[in-house]
């Protein structure tokens, strides 16, 4: 888990400090209207009632900590394979400065190499992977089942409430149990929305992270069999996921009662037919063929570095950015770039000036992201017709 102060850093961020807002005003105004509808002093059915909810918001905030403290399992700085004969068989890490074990990712904002790393979630301020995908998996169950059982109690507190003076004029008062001020009626409706929020948009991400489990197989293994099966277009061989066991074993792999996770995060159990290193060679295929479909650009305009260049590149550009959170770097003109992603308005790459000929960074971290795509001319003409472009254009 790292040390005390390296958990409490984890919460001084607007994810997790958001999530726990959410997750306080939803209970804390939920048990408020509850009381008034079903008192839980009165009946034995109020009581249970309270109590199972206290029950799911308790567990929702213990899986949430658990999630954020604990981390996917980070890889060790300088890791090695016991086997040196292996080692062209798995992608090496620059930054980390060793080689990556299988399933394992490097994550840019935390900025270590994370263990079967599923994806960063800024809402835990920590990626989520092998150690803490139990956990992770049990937060959002208990926070839709908790939301859910919210959206009933304030449903029916809002109900009564607003149907008070009715239940009063037909002799009814021991209905008219809910009295809503103002800000009792401002926050309960506000508590709603947060509630079937949360159930909406949760609720979808434990559908992925569902899918993931029964499949054993994280949402970067997706896209990488994705493209395995798009490099095999056309041919006979087919490629098989080393992981795949079983529905049952593969949710074994996960579902646990201590939500410990299983192994080592290093060597993992495989389908029959493979070896611990048939995704990484692939990945080193997909790797090579990146390389091969690499374009080189010459920075002709000044790229800012903003998500939104409206000024600098114009609104057709701002209002059809990539769909994605990988950063927007800043460029310079003669800047150089290795371009592998394109869009209409933007393109994707890496700065040439901070690796050297042979992919291996000079020191430095990789500057790559995306940029406007009008910043920039493929390098096909010589250096010399580049540099008359560049001056043309500054005048």
């Amino acid at each position: 888990m790292g040390s005390l102060w390296t958990c409490i850093r984890r919460f001084i961020h607007w994810g997790p400090l958001t999530a726990i807002g959410i997750i306080k005003i939803i209970s804390f105004v939920t048990l408020y209207m509850n009381a008034m509808w079903w008192p839980p002093n009165l009946t034995i059915g109020g009581l249970i009632n309270q109590t199972l909810f206290l029950m799911l918001s308790s567990l929702t905030v213990f899986n949430f900590v658990m999630a954020a403290i604990t981390g996917p399992g980070f890889v060790p700085l300088g890791w090695k394979p016991k086997d040196p004969k292996v080692q062209d068989q798995l992608q090496y890490c620059t930054v980390c400065q060793g080689y990556k074990v299988p399933r394992s990712h490097h994550c840019r904002r935390c900025d270590r190499c994370s263990m079967k790393m599923d994806h960063h979630c800024p809402w835990i301020n920590n990626c989520v992977g092998y150690a803490n995908h139990a956990y992770f998996c049990c937060f959002l169950g208990f926070a839709v089942i908790g939301c859910m059982h919210a959206t009933i109690l304030l449903g029916g507190s809002l109900y009564r409430g607003l149907n008070r003076h009715w239940y009063i004029m037909h002799g009814r008062e021991h209905l008219a149990t809910v009295h809503l001020t103002l800000w009792t009626l401002v926050w309960c409706v506000f508590s709603l929305g947060l509630a079937i929020g949360v159930v909406i948009a949760v609720g979808m991400l434990l559908g992925f992270q569902v899918r993931a489990v029964v499949r054993n197989r994280t949402g970067i293994e997706d896209w990488i069999v994705e493209k395995a099966k798009y490099r095999r277009e056309g041919t006979e061989e087919t490629f098989r996921f080393p992981y795949d066991l079983g529905v049952r074993r593969n949710i074994a792999q996960v579902a646990s009662w201590s939500c410990e996770p299983i192994g080592d995060g290093i060597v993992w159990e495989i389908a029959e037919g493979c070896d611990q290193y048939s995704l990484t060679r692939e990945q080193l295929a997909q790797k090579a063929d990146k390389r091969a479909r690499t374009r080189r650009y010459s920075i002709v305009r000044r790229a800012t570095g903003s998500w939104v260049p409206l000024w600098s590149q114009g609104i057709c550009v701002s209002v059809q950015p990539p769909c994605t959170d990988e950063p927007r770097i800043e460029l310079n003109v003669g800047d150089v770039v290795n371009v592998t992603r394109w869009r209409k308005y933007w393109l994707f790459g890496e700065k040439a000036n901070s690796t050297s000929k042979d992919g291996q960074e000079n020191g430095k971290k990789s500057i790559r992201g995306w940029f406007p795509r009008r910043c920039a001319v493929e390098l096909v003409e010589s250096e010399d017709n580049i540099e008359m472009y560049i001056n043309k254009k500054s005048k």
